[in-house]
This record gives C-alpha cells, structure tokens and sequence, in this order.
C-alpha cells in the first residue's frame, strides 16, 4: 500500500478578542514601506560659508529614506512634498510589524492551550484536523 499524506491540520477559528482586533488592525493599514526618513542639514563644499561655523546656518533641509537591501544601506533623496508620504508610510510599516508580533505573540499562547488540551484528551482531534495527519506506511 502507497504512502499517503493528509492535507495540515485545519486551525480552529480565533475566538480571541483580540487576535480579532489585531486582524482588523492589519486591515485598516494603507501603502508601507520598511526604513527610515531623515530630516538632514547639511555643510556645503565651501570652507569660507558660516554653515561651517554655525549649525544652525547649514543648508536644507533635506529629505532622505534609507532602508536596507542585502545588509547594505540604500538612500534616497526626496523632494520636500515626497518626504510626508514617505514618512507616513514608514509609520504603517512599524503598525504592521506591531500587529503582527502581537497576533504571532496571541497565537503562540493559544496554540499552546490548544496543544496541551489536545493532549490531554479534552479537544477532540477532529476539531483540529489532526485526524489522519502524516499517515505513513509503517513497514516495507
């Protein structure tokens, strides 16, 4: 007889609260990109310019996004209207790294009471899918 192999388990649905909330967290979110905008004031090539003497006589502002490619940082010079949109979207990428540490931290700790009630013979392994799961042939 052929080994055969059952499809994952299917995951109960998520009654928490608030694996619920950080769903529609996730749902509200707009563009997003990972990185950083920079608000830079520069000294310019001029050795006699008091941008040199004074901080608060340097040039710019300028606008700048970095972010990391491979391990090396990538910079992009934006325009003054750019740089609020870039902005924003740098804000959208943190919330949805937040939601989903959150919903990853949820599911841990529920998967874990899933598992130990499973376990213990108190969550039918129907309700869970685990029937039949990596049915091998046992033998040759």
């Amino acid at each position: 007889m052929p080994s055969r192999q059952a499809s994952p388990p299917a995951l109960p649905a998520a009654p928490d609260p608030r694996f619920a909330q950080a769903r529609q967290e996730l749902l509200q979110l707009g563009y997003f990109l990972k990185g950083t905008v920079l608000k830079r004031m520069m000294k310019c090539g001029q050795p006699n310019c008091a941008c040199h003497r004074d901080p608060s006589q340097r040039h710019g502002p300028y606008f700048e996004w970095t972010y990391k490619v491979h391990g090396k940082t990538v910079h992009v010079k934006l325009s003054p209207q750019a740089a609020p949109l870039y902005l924003a979207a740098t804000k959208q990428h943190r919330k949805l790294k937040a939601a989903l540490a959150r919903m990853e931290r949820l599911s841990r700790t529920a998967l874990a009471r899933l598992a130990k009630q499973a376990d213990n013979g108190s969550y039918p392994k129907s309700a869970i899918g685990v029937e039949g799961f990596w049915i091998q042939r046992v033998g040759g």
